[in-house]
């Protein structure tokens, strides 16, 4: 029995060691380069800032799993020298901590919102890339009036079939999530997390040096990582509550969605939303999946250019 326990507490403890050790070893590699801004509501964000300071404000926000550098390693060098723009990490992701109250999406959205805000008070476009989508749409849907207009990339935005995969379950579930995450973080072999970022790309090729760049080991922190699998399992109803509502959004809107995504597949979300919103313009990228700000640049800066031109006129 106590040899039992002594290895019980020896693999908890090098578990425990090695998990911490690839989160700061990926933090090393992927520092901070931002500023933690506190809105008015007091959450708390990590924001990096780029660009003229007097150009047209734009928000973007990163999806499921993602942070800061996913959005820096392609499209912001298309961007940066005619827009003013503002990247953050939602709460809980990246080196955004978490939310006191709330993690849904409209607290998401109120919580970005206030702490760009608090460094310029102008009317953002905001661009969402996946789950970022949904939480741009929320923010449109919560204060449409504190914003110019929206870019929606491979966004969900309504119901779908299907029950969550079992291990967002396990991850939900208490104290078996927790142990699963610290588990996963400490072993989960480097090997696998690249096969699960091709698929995310799949059917364009990672881009050379995104890995190295982006460090998706800091996206399996296990507050984060269970983090992650509450918000994709609490999504589909936040979205059944949204929909009825889009028709409301009278911002200029810009989608775009690869037909090849099986991810967050266009017929179920971009088609759906684009025959409820007249102010919406989608973009159908042909043989494109998940993502588009990485492998159809040229689209997606031309949606943001036309979104720009569209708040210009309204």
């Amino acid at each position: 029995m106590l040899s039992t326990v002594i290895i019980l507490i020896l693999t908890t403890a090098v578990t425990f060691t090695f998990a911490r050790y690839r989160m700061r070893h990926a933090e090393r590699l992927a520092p901070m380069r931002g500023q933690l801004v506190t809105g008015r509501g007091g959450a708390t964000i990590h924001v990096e800032t780029y660009g003229p300071a007097r150009a047209q404000p734009l928000i973007m926000i990163h999806g499921m799993s993602g942070s800061t550098y996913d959005m820096t390693h392609s499209l912001l060098p298309e961007l940066e020298n005619e827009f003013r723009v503002y990247i953050v990490d939602r709460p809980g992701f990246g080196y955004s901590p978490m939310l006191d109250h709330g993690e849904d999406l409209q607290s998401q959205a109120r919580a970005i919102r206030e702490a760009v805000f608090a460094l310029d008070s102008r009317k953002p476009i905001v661009l969402g890339h996946s789950y970022g989508g949904a939480v741009a749409l929320a923010m449109a849907l919560d204060a449409p009036e504190t914003l110019a207009a929206l870019v929606l990339l491979s966004a969900p935005s309504h119901q779908w079939a299907g029950a969550p995969v079992l291990l967002y379950r396990i991850l939900t579930t208490p104290i078996l999530g927790s142990i699963a995450a610290w588990l996963i973080a400490a072993y989960v072999p480097n090997s696998y997390i690249h096969t699960q970022i091709k698929a995310v790309f799949a059917p364009q090729p990672i881009p050379d040096g995104y890995i190295k760049t982006y460090q998706p080991i800091r996206a399996l922190r296990p507050s984060t990582y269970v983090l992650n699998a509450r918000q994709r399992i609490a999504l589909k109803a936040q979205l059944a509550d949204m929909e009825p509502r889009y028709p409301t959004i009278g911002l200029p809107v810009e989608s775009v969605h690869g037909t090849a995504d099986t991810t967050v597949p266009h017929l179920i979300h971009a088609i759906p939303l684009d025959n409820q919103m007249q102010v919406n313009r989608l973009v159908e990228l042909g043989g494109i999946g998940h993502m588009p700000h990485h492998c159809a640049l040229e689209d997606v800066e031309h949606a943001v250019y036309r979104a720009a031109s569209r708040a210009a006129l309204d």
